[in-house]
């Protein structure tokens, strides 16, 4: 999607039927700090040098400190969760693939572009499974990474 084509930020609940093949919306923006990536890094114990020593990084070509791609697919379904598409409609996260697409570092601004792609009705008819293609983009509109969530979704 080009800058023209930006879809409007999302801020309430869609349910299944409100989630038709072709639907996009884009969550707010977060900006990734050191606290977030110092946080993480003990909490879940992602003790790699490229996370914790900035010149490490720096020495091996990147351009500051780096952000674990399972952080930064984190933050990003944080933001499509507190945008309010979800919220009170989602029964289940069935998984997605994912992949990075460029670095991630500490003082970045993220946000996330989600793109409806697959969306079918249960046997159970009360909820449907919709899968959507979430690109993940820094302030300069770079893509970092690319993930397709399933989801069931209240209908």
């Amino acid at each position: 999607m080009s800058t023209a084509e930006r879809p409007e930020e999302f801020n309430h609940a869609l349910t299944f039927h409100k989630q038709p093949v072709g639907s996009r919306w884009r969550t707010q923006r977060r900006t990734v700090s050191e606290y977030d990536l110092l946080n993480f890094v003990t909490t879940c114990g992602f003790n790699e040098t490229l996370f914790l020593d900035a010149e490490a990084a720096r020495e091996l070509g990147f351009e500051g400190r780096l952000i674990p791609g399972a952080l930064t697919f984190s933050l990003a379904e944080g933001l499509v969760i507190s945008s309010g598409a979800l919220s009170g409609v989602g029964l289940a996260f069935l998984g997605c693939n994912l992949e990075t697409k460029g670095p991630v570092y500490v003082g970045d601004t993220l946000e996330v572009w989600v793109e409806v792609t697959a969306a079918r009705m249960t046997s159970r008819g009360d909820r449907g499974v919709v899968t959507t293609r979430n690109e993940v983009r820094n302030q300069r509109g770079e893509g970092v990474m690319v993930y397709t969530p399933s989801r069931m979704i209240r209908a």
